[in-house]
């Protein structure tokens, strides 16, 4: 956490985890639009596979074989709701917060299984939620083994590894510190990183057992707020979360980013003149690899998140509809989190 980083641009060698998958949300106040961004397919300038790259028309087609609903977190934290992809309304009866406390964060665990984070006073717990085939909601499936320490604040994040064990929390200190906890759905594991230097931790996403999150120190360096991807190791030992390594430095316009589930690139959401692109850098060297997709949009996205194929991109904003490769668009100005 010296402040170091890879500008998009400069060589490196430095390989980025022991990639396999990995997912994404951050924390924002509410979101007007939920923006469904089509295939990821990222096929790097830096891989030597020969498989040819699919077009922006072939992403948009994938699309229709995205996502079909999308789970969200009522702004107050009172209750989650199950969205349709097409058609932008609700899906079954909203699901009710558990007595005394309030939801949090939510974040894709498999096929319609969902893992919800739950807050009252210092402790976070855990839920599973699943939907059935036409996306209603079943019951909550409390999840005793998992629970963290610390209090959860609007800046929280949750991230679930690719198997739908690893969950990944973050907490905040007096003072600003944060602290990063993975733990296992199922009991058995858990390890936390701190950090006593005021900064938001958000953006986690997963790569096999490589954590990524975008780190901004509250200060500001030379008058300017900088956003910095970086992973973590968690088969390492718990402990400072500078252990962490750095992987570049946002450009100008850009404060979100996801690692893909291969941790080969990390995508991120760039605003500049009005609209949004979505550009996939190579991770090993932090240059830029592929433009996903650009679109108008009235500011910078505030969250992205992979579902939990790590084939979709999920776009969501405070500032208005943003738009990914497909058209569709979901309400989310009720919503506090939202995953597909």
């Amino acid at each position: 956490m010296d402040g170091k980083h890879k500008e998009p641009g400069p060589a490196s060698e430095k390989k980025v985890g022991k990639a396999v998958r990995g997912l994404v949300p951050i924390a924002i106040a509410s979101c007007a639009a939920l923006a469904i961004g089509g295939a990821v397919d990222v096929v790097h300038q830096h891989q030597k596979s020969g498989k040819k790259e699919r077009s922006a028309t072939a992403a948009a087609k994938n699309d229709e074989t995205g996502p079909r609903f999308v789970v969200g977190v009522r702004t107050k934290g009172t209750a989650l709701v199950v969205r349709d992809v097409r058609t932008g309304h609700d899906v079954g009866l909203p699901v009710a917060a558990p007595q005394g406390q309030r939801f949090q964060r939510v974040a894709a665990a498999g096929e319609r299984s969902y893992i919800v984070a739950t807050g009252a006073g210092k402790q976070v717990t855990f839920q599973r939620l699943e939907l059935k085939k036409d996306g209603s909601p079943e019951a909550l499936e409390a999840l005793p083994e998992a629970t963290v320490t610390g209090v959860s604040t609007a800046w929280s994040d949750l991230a679930v590894g690719p198997k739908g064990e690893q969950i990944a929390y973050v907490t905040y200190q007096r003072g600003g510190g944060s602290k990063v906890d993975v733990v296992s759905a199922k009991g058995g594991g858990h390890k936390a990183w701190t950090s006593a230097i005021p900064a938001r931790v958000g953006n986690l996403s997963w790569a096999g057992t490589t954590l990524s999150f975008v780190y901004t120190p509250v200060k500001k360096a030379a008058g300017k707020t900088v956003h910095q991807v970086r992973t973590l190791d968690t088969n390492a030992a718990a402990g400072d979360l500078k252990v962490s390594e750095p992987v570049l430095k946002l450009p100008a316009g850009s404060t979100t980013a996801v690692l893909s589930r291969d941790g080969a690139s990390v995508l991120s959401a760039v605003f500049q003149n009005g609209q949004v692109t979505m550009q996939a850098y190579a991770a090993a060297t932090g240059r830029p690899a592929k433009v996903l997709w650009t679109r108008k949009a009235p500011g910078t996205p505030s969250r992205l998140d992979l579902d939990h194929s790590g084939e979709h991109l999920l776009a969501a904003g405070s500032d208005g509809p943003l738009f990914g490769s497909g058209p569709q668009s979901v309400p989310g100005e009720d919503l506090l989190d939202a995953a597909w």
